[in-house]
């Protein structure tokens, strides 16, 4: 009886001395905490005044660019949009007039009757949406007028996240340098226009477009390779039909 409660004994000096532990433990971190929190309050204190510039700035920046946004921006975007309507007319009646449509290119490009061309929207609102679209069809417009260079110049300054603009303005470049001849650097910008954000319209036809140069280059296993993926990915595409042929050009001509 005697050893049970001296067990017992001992149990609750053990639990006691383990709340003792447990409560000095949580003591420590609160104690750890508090001191941390005065740390951080004195040194918000020592420096609030740099804080306070430090947030005055971010918020007159906020304004700033809001005020920049509301009354410069976007009044910009809209004029140049209202502005892109007139070459943009020339522009769509040249795409479907094959006898005027070097004069409506010209037209599209220097603009008439007192009204910009697509050149000069691209020079006045270069910052803005309607800006940048406008060195899309000045390029188009100058690689239809077989300015080739001008087309060339015009479409690589033009960047959009659009799918078929982007694919189709890196097409137009690897046509431009097709004409001049560069079949190397034409190459690659089909390879590029076939790359950017894949579809089922333009990137069999880049593709196709891209294994013929590699042809004519003699770059036979790329050929292969180029037509092989329309075959695989795009079978039912205008470019697949009698891709078995092109295929087979490819790679018995090694």
């Amino acid at each position: 009886m005697a050893v049970y409660k001296k067990k017992d004994k001992i149990a609750k000096q053990l639990l006691k001395d383990k709340a003792s532990v447990d409560t000095s433990a949580a003591e420590n971190v609160f104690e750890g905490l508090d001191s941390n929190a005065n740390k951080a309050e004195e040194w918000i204190l020592k420096n609030q005044k740099i804080l306070l510039s430090i947030l005055g700035v971010l918020v007159i920046g906020a304004i700033v660019y809001m005020a920049y946004m509301r009354f410069v921006q976007e009044p910009a975007e809209l004029k140049a949009a209202n502005e892109l309507a007139y070459p943009r007319a020339y522009f769509d009646q040249a795409q479907t007039n094959v006898v005027a449509a070097d004069s409506l290119y010209t037209l599209a490009l220097n603009g008439a009757d007192g009204k910009y061309g697509l050149i000069e929207i691209t020079d006045k609102y270069s910052n803005t949406k309607a800006g940048n679209l406008a060195k899309y069809y000045a390029g188009i417009s100058y690689l239809k007028s077989k300015d080739y260079k001008k087309g060339i110049e015009y479409l690589s300054d033009y960047s959009s996240n659009d799918m078929m603009t982007n694919a189709v303005a890196k097409g137009a470049i690897g046509d431009a340098f097709a004409n001049l001849e560069q079949l190397e650097e034409a190459l690659d910008y089909y390879i590029k226009a076939a790359s950017s954000k894949p579809n089922n319209f333009t990137t069999p036809i880049f593709l196709d477009k891209a294994a013929a140069t590699a042809l004519s280059l003699g770059k036979y296993s790329k050929a292969e390779e180029l037509y092989t993926r329309i075959q695989s990915e795009f079978s039912k595409t205008e470019q697949a039909k009698d891709i078995e042929g092109k295929i087979n050009q490819a790679k018995y001509a090694k």
